[in-house]
């Protein structure tokens, strides 16, 4: 070996020793305790906002899908103290008590924050008219009474029964029938009788009365009536009885 390369050699500089294990910093204590002071501060302050401050308080009802009911109503019924804490009102108390109104078939109850209540009703369809006792009570599909007055209600058949309400069997077959005609059948229907739930009788304006038996097998009795309309026989009927859709007769 040359003196230069020794030279070079001896000038390099010796191999550094191998790392020892690095010493991680453990947390402050000190700042362990501010983390958590922090969060408890927050928690607290999110607390007294929502139940204990005048900010997120009920300062507004609305209603919505009112019509039989008036809005005054649904809010009385509703019960909402103006200035409970939004987040401690009862929305499933609210719905019941709505829904208590005879009108009411259903109610959804949202709060809208930071301040308003809205009550958003459906309300009971009338669809034909009982007379009891002088007025004419008007009942939905189910029986229950929506509204009463003096006079005959426009555009709705009036329904004869011996015990018309929402448990009588022929009350609710005759509602089933009803509600399932098709339209251009229903306009032109004045009045529907029934003794019990499988002796429906249906009369309609400018036409025949039709017996129609229980509710069942609508849509072939339908067919059937509309068919033996379009013939000269049943355009002259008085009567005609699609009660057993196998045998149909007039008179």
């Amino acid at each position: 070996m040359t003196e230069a390369a020794t030279s070079r050699a001896g000038d390099a500089a010796p191999p550094a020793p191998p790392a020892g294990p690095v010493r991680r910093r453990r947390p402050s204590r000190w700042k362990a305790v501010f983390v958590a002071l922090l969060v408890l501060g927050v928690l607290g302050a999110v607390t007294w906002v929502l139940l204990g401050s005048r900010l997120l308080v009920v300062r507004h009802v609305e209603v919505a899908g009112a019509g039989l009911a008036s809005p005054d109503r649904v809010v009385a019924a509703a019960g909402i103290r103006l200035g409970v804490p939004m987040v401690r009102l009862d929305t499933g108390e609210v719905r019941a008590r709505v829904e208590g109104l005879r009108e009411v078939e259903s109610a959804k109850v949202e709060r809208h924050w930071p301040a308003t209540v809205r009550i958003t009703v459906r309300e009971r369809v009338p669809v034909a008219a009982v007379l009891r006792a002088g007025r004419y009570q008007r009942i939905d599909r189910y029986g229950v009474t929506v509204a009463d007055g003096a006079s005959r209600p426009a555009g709705l058949p009036t329904l004869t029964v011996a015990s018309a309400g929402p448990s009588d069997p022929a009350t609710l077959a005759a509602l089933n029938v009803l509600t399932g005609l098709p339209e251009r059948l229903r306009t032109r229907l004045t009045d529907v009788t029934a003794t019990g739930p499988g002796d429906v009788t249906l009369h309609l304006r400018e036409g025949p009365t039709v017996v129609w038996g229980a509710p069942e097998r609508a849509l072939e009795k339908v067919r059937l009536l509309e068919a033996l309309r379009r013939t000269a026989a049943g355009r002259s009927a008085r009567t005609i009885d699609v009660s057993s859709p196998e045998v149909v007769t007039t008179r």
